[in-house]
């Protein structure tokens, strides 16, 4: 009775995939230093430093960050982040406070959400990241590994 009509033309675009953590800054840890390179980083302790990933960042409701611009794909902020943002993605969480101003292609927020700063929304974002790395070290150790050995005779 309350069914959304279908179309056989029905032209839904799959749901990308979501960038996942592959590295974690616990809470009750300090860093000073830079983080760079692909991949998902959550931060629940303090940091201090910079930010240039390529990937996912999200600072946990523990999390506090302090940096001059951060630059990753999608940034979520549910603690405290103080620098400029540029990123493809920013989402603040109801908990999330940004000092700092933001370009962006998306942002959402919750209510109860704080931003301190100016938006600027683009149509596109360069992140300026860089070349991407064609393989990690340990997946190039990896790779070593499975490759069959060769005889020499």
């Amino acid at each position: 009775m309350f069914k959304r009509p279908t179309t056989p033309t029905d032209t839904t675009q799959p749901i990308p995939t979501v960038e996942r953590i592959t590295s974690v800054l616990g809470s009750g840890l300090i860093w000073h230093g830079s983080i760079n390179g692909s991949g998902g980083v959550r931060i629940e302790g303090a940091y201090e430093g910079e930010i240039a990933l390529r990937g996912v960042l999200v600072v946990g409701e523990t999390g506090r960050v302090t940096c001059e611009n951060v630059r990753a794909n999608t940034v979520i902020v549910a603690g405290a982040v103080r620098g400029n943002i540029t990123t493809q993605k920013l989402e603040i969480r109801s908990t999330g406070r940004v000092w700092g101003d933001v370009v962006t292609t998306a942002f959402v927020t919750e209510e109860g959400a704080f931003l301190r700063g100016q938006i600027r929304m683009e149509e596109t974002v360069e992140l300026n990241l860089g070349p991407a790395p064609e393989e990690t070290p340990s997946e190039a150790a990896v790779t070593a590994a499975s490759a069959p050995a060769s005889k020499s005779g």
